[in-house]
């Protein structure tokens, strides 16, 4: 897991790709960390992002570096029980509490990957298999 959270460090700034129907939809995303031996993302339960991953799990999340390379890491969204991850993640990223806390009833909502496979991708070669 690792190797993907440092490839997400240095990219900063990676996207998720959900599906609305048979629409695809993709948007940006920051904030991610390494915790027991997973990689979690952050989203909120009011967006659509998040009704979009109750209905299908299956996601992507893309991230490129300046150096050409670029990580494809593609799974079944799971969502965690345990409230601490959120509260890590705010953690992390104390601007978030603005959005999330119990004034604005907004949670976040942390998911991790099954099922998974990640590929570091030159622009022109083939992938490396970071899950191994």
């Amino acid at each position: 897991m690792s190797k993907i959270s440092d490839f997400l460090n240095e990219a900063g700034v990676f996207f998720l790709a959900t599906v609305d129907g048979d629409q695809p939809k993709v948007r940006p995303l920051g904030l991610h960390l390494e915790v027991d031996d997973k990689v979690l993302f952050g989203i909120g339960d009011f967006k659509e992002v998040y009704k979009q991953l109750l209905a299908n799990p299956k996601c992507e999340i893309v991230a490129a570096k300046e150096d050409g390379h670029w990580m494809r890491y593609t799974g079944k969204a799971v969502f965690e029980e345990d409230d601490k991850y959120a509260e890590m993640a705010l953690e992390s990223a104390p601007h978030l509490r603005q959005i999330y806390n119990d004034e604005t009833g907004n949670k976040m909502m942390m998911f991790h990957l099954e099922d998974a496979t990640a590929y570091d991708i030159e622009v022109m070669g083939e992938g490396v298999d970071l899950m191994e």
